[in-house]
């Protein structure tokens, strides 16, 4: 059974800065993209960044510059260093896991606030 955990959100003033984590048990390839995607009240779900299993990363456009996606493959995890943080980045943050079977994590909530 495959368990995507994630960690790390919470309450932080504009220009602040988060690391959003995300473990994943139970995928037996070590050939996936993990990432992370945000909904926010009233829109899409939307992608922000993800990485390959050989450390390729893409990020939305809104993201550029200000986020950082990496993984630790021993341990199957998938950090998401979020600074310089806007109200515009208030979401619930997913961790996705595609093996090719996508897989998702419960959620998080970043509020940016101040």
């Amino acid at each position: 059974q495959v368990q995507l955990v994630e960690s790390g959100g919470g309450l932080v003033q504009p220009g602040g800065s988060l690391t959003l984590s995300c473990a994943a048990s139970g995928i037996i390839s070590s050939f996936y993209i993990m990432g992370w995607y945000r909904q926010a009240p009233g829109k899409q779900r939307e992608l922000v960044a993800r990485i390959t299993s050989g450390g390729s990363t893409n990020y939305a456009d809104s993201v550029k510059g200000r986020f950082i996606i990496s993984r630790d493959s021993a341990k199957n995890t998938v950090y998401l260093q979020m600074s310089s943080l806007k109200p515009e980045d208030t979401a619930v943050y997913y961790c996705n896991a595609v093996t090719p079977t996508a897989y998702w994590g419960q959620g998080t909530q970043v509020s940016v606030s101040s």
